[in-house]
């Protein structure tokens, strides 16, 4: 079977609806790509017919959005895939445990507004990132979370260049009210490489754990 072949097999083997908690057929740099491609077309289209939905329910509100500032959306990479798939997963070795602290992470971009009121929900937010709940997952448990952590840091940069073009999103690194920019620069690194070395540890520790585990049997 051609390159080519193959991978249209093992795609079509991934996207298909019955697999998407379990781990990829493929877990090649291309099939990555692509994965991350199709989940986040979902995304564009939950959010595009949620949003109208939303509007039509709620008389033309969407819900509202925070403002983003580079140092929090580089940040966020590292530090949700971290925090919400990578630790769980290597803590525990359940691949429901991290369903749950998943959902969790879908759930709470749903507060990514000023208001805590029905109205003022992040609706858009939440509807996006819904498929890419499922992306993050299949790619921790396929033994590729540093993919995970590097497509979710690069997605966020590119979104957050074109907000910053588009005069949608303030083009800065942080809110100048709350601390200087390189001071939350420095505490976003610092808090990333923090929890990535914590999963780098729960990560060595489970492989411990397989191996004496494997040598026993």
């Amino acid at each position: 079977m051609s390159p080519l072949r193959k991978e249209l097999s093992a795609l079509k083997i991934d996207i298909n609806p019955k697999r998407w908690i379990s781990s990829y057929h493929n877990t090649s740099i291309v099939h990555l790509i692509l994965m991350v491609l199709f989940y986040h077309a979902i995304g564009f289209l939950f959010l595009l017919v949620g949003s109208a939905a939303i509007q039509f329910s709620m008389n033309g509100s969407v819900g509202s959005n925070l403002p983003r500032y580079l140092a929090p959306v580089l940040g966020a990479g590292p530090i949700e895939e971290s925090v919400f798939f990578g630790i769980p997963y290597y803590a525990t070795g359940n691949q429901f445990v991290v369903i749950i602290s998943g959902v969790t992470w879908v759930m709470l971009h749903i507060f990514n507004t000023k208001s805590i009121d029905i109205a003022n929900f992040s609706y858009s937010n939440w509807l996006f990132v819904m498929p890419s709940f499922f992306y993050s997952l299949r790619t921790w448990i396929s033994g590729k979370g540093w993919f995970a952590i590097l497509a979710h840091s690069l997605w966020n940069g590119l979104f957050f260049m074109l907000g910053c073009t588009y005069d949608e999103y303030p083009c800065a690194i942080s809110p100048v009210s709350e601390m200087p920019s390189i001071y939350s620069l420095i505490s976003v690194v610092l808090s990333a490489f923090i929890v990535v070395l914590l999963t780098f540890l729960f990560y060595k520790r489970r492989r411990r754990i397989v191996d004496e585990t494997g040598k026993s049997r």
